[in-house]
């Protein structure tokens, strides 16, 4: 078993293992450091923006490639979406989503390093953890000219690979042998991406599985004002 075998065969199941294992424990004996330790208390200088760039970026990324790469081939062709198309799609909704997650996350990580009070109430890892998805953001961008450069000449092979590769991941039949091949640039953009659901549980991300998505669905607040008799 060679380095590539490990990275994509065996790493993206220390991930996932720890990903849920992780948050788990965490949640079960750590309860109080289960927050997203905001800092706009501190200072709002610039977060409103960047904070809505980031997540809007981020959840626009992870859905995409949550569909684009777990939904089987055969359901795309049955819809009548070509190979072009689906990689069409791709590259222009990567293009537009990761730019607003990068300009978003570089305001907070930039905040975070400059700003006196926020710097002295962050933890090392708060700003080593988007260092680090920041990096993968790049890597991901990094990846639209060669992908451009597939789709002009009609070529949708690496994006078909890619697919095959994480869906042989989820049903527990690895199979990089499909990567093997594939452009640098790609791989290291998944081994950064595999990185960052394996430092999960030991971050601030995990205040995602707690997302107030109730609040949305709430009963409106009945509020009055008080006024003199």
């Amino acid at each position: 078993m060679d380095l590539h075998q490990i990275v994509f065969g065996v790493y993206p199941y220390l991930c996932l293992a720890t990903f849920v294992l992780g948050s788990w424990i965490r949640f079960d004996h750590e309860q109080y450091t289960w927050k997203s330790d905001s800092s706009q208390l501190l200072s709002k200088n610039g977060m409103r923006l960047a904070s809505n760039f980031f997540h809007i970026g981020v959840i626009a990324i992870f859905f995409g490639h949550f569909i684009g790469l777990l939904t089987p081939h055969s359901v795309f062709q049955a819809l009548g979406v070509s190979d072009m198309a689906h990689q069409g799609i791709a590259i222009l909704a990567g293009g537009i989503f990761g730019t607003l997650a990068l300009i978003g996350g570089l305001g907070l990580w930039l905040r975070r390093l400059l700003n006196k009070r926020v710097r002295a109430a962050s933890r090392w890892m708060d700003i080593n953890i988007l260092g680090w998805i920041l990096l993968t953001l790049v890597m991901g961008l990094s990846t639209l000219p060669f992908s451009i450069g597939h789709a002009e000449h009609g070529d949708a092979t690496v994006m078909l690979r890619l697919a095959e590769w994480v869906q042989s991941v989820v049903t527990l039949q690895p199979n990089p042998e499909l990567l093997r091949n594939v452009d640098t640039v790609y791989k290291m953009h998944i081994f950064l991406g595999m990185s960052v659901f394996l430092f999960f549980p030991f971050t601030r991300l995990v205040h995602i599985w707690s997302a107030p998505f109730g609040y949305l669905f709430r009963a409106y607040q009945v509020v009055r004002a008080k006024r003199p008799a």
